[in-house]
This record gives structure tokens, C-alpha cells and sequence, in this order.
């Protein structure tokens, strides 16, 4: 039976948008999706493809949502309290790709386009809004503590913890972003 191009691009987007990079095992993800192993293939040509487009698909949203945070009269701050929240925290499927993506691909050994694309768009949202000489090393040191930060957050058994490590550095980031500005880089 032949499928209407508009079923297999619902089917398409149901498969990129299923638990994001975690679900690896292609049987679990068909049968969550009432959908067989073999229908996979006239999708995607291998899970490595299927990971490209769901990171592909969270990146699309995440830059929507950074392009509001960015048009903000303070927005490196509006960035920090966003990314370093507890709904970004709780929602590991939502959100920047970057903390879920880079351990998991990290510890896979396998690199991403898609890694490159949002960080080095995060990186020149930054830098820009940072606007000094150093902001280059800056703001790398920043966007790694804000993953780090997330990623520790989100993997700490203790709700207390978890907490205690978004409000401290959600807070030295803007202590730094604050400091910056009063010695007028």
C-alpha cells in the first residue's frame, strides 16, 4: 500500500521528533510509534541520519526562541536566566540540544555538524551582546559553564543540589556579564 506524501511526512516528522538523540534503539522507537522496523528505511537511511534531523529539528526551535531572548533590552541576562532555569533543567527533550548532544555523541565518539551550527550561532549571539576585547575567550568559558552546569543539574540525585548549582552559576554569570560592562569592554 502506498502512502500519501502528506501521511509519510507526518510519519517523517514522528520519527525525528520521538525522545530526541536517547532513543537509539531502533525496535523500542518503531513500537512506541505503532509503526514497523522496516518502515525506519523509507525515512532515513541509517539512525545517524534520524539524530542529524531531530538536532536539526531542536535547533530550529531553540534559535526562534534565542532570536526573542537576543531582542531584549538586557539580553545576556534574559539568555542566563532562560538557559539556566528549572524548566530547561526538568525538560532535557526541550530546549538547547547542546548539553544532551555533546555528552551523548561525545561519548559515543561521534561527531556533529549540527554540534558546530549551534554553538558557533550561541557563540556569535554572545559575543556580540558582550561586546569587549576579550569576549571571544569569554564568552567560550561562559557557554561551557552554562552546559557543565545544566548538565550536572540535571544528573544530581538531590532536588537541593540541583538547585544550588543553576542559582550559583546562573549568578556568577551575571556577576561576570555585570563586571564586564562597569570596566567598559
Amino acid at each position: 500500500m502506498r502512502y500519501s506524501a502528506a501521511h509519510k511526512a507526518q510519519t517523517h516528522q514522528r520519527i525525528v521528533s520521538r525522545d530526541g538523540i536517547g532513543a537509539t534503539g531502533l525496535q523500542p522507537l518503531m513500537n512506541a510509534l505503532n509503526l514497523t522496523h522496516g518502515g525506519f528505511y523509507a525515512h532515513f537511511k541509517s539512525k545517524d541520519e534520524r539524530v542529524e534531523k531531530a538536532l536539526q529539528a531542536a535547533v530550529a526551535e531553540l534559535a526562534t526562541h534565542c532570536k526573542m531572548l537576543f531582542s531584549q533590552e538586557r539580553p545576556l541576562e534574559a539568555f542566563i536566566d532562560s538557559y539556566l532555569s528549572e524548566w530547561h533543567q526538568t525538560s532535557p527533550d526541550q530546549g538547547c540540544p547542546l548539553p544532551t548532544m555533546s555528552s551523548e555523541l561525545g561519548l559515543r565518539g561521534q561527531h556533529s555538524p549540527t554540534t558546530d551550527a549551534v554553538l558557533g550561532a550561541r557563540l556569535k549571539q554572545v559575543e556580540a551582546a558582550l561586546g569587549n576585547a576579550n569576549a571571544d575567550e569569554q564568552n567560550l568559558v561562559m557557554m561551557s559553564t552554562r552546559v557543565v552546569a545544566l548538565v550536572l543539574a540535571r544528573s544530581v540525585e538531590s532536588a537541593q543540589l540541583a538547585t544550588r548549582i543553576m542559582e550559583v552559576v546562573r549568578a556568577s554569570l551575571k556577576a561576570q556579564v555585570s563586571e564586564g560592562k562597569k570596566a567598559g569592554h
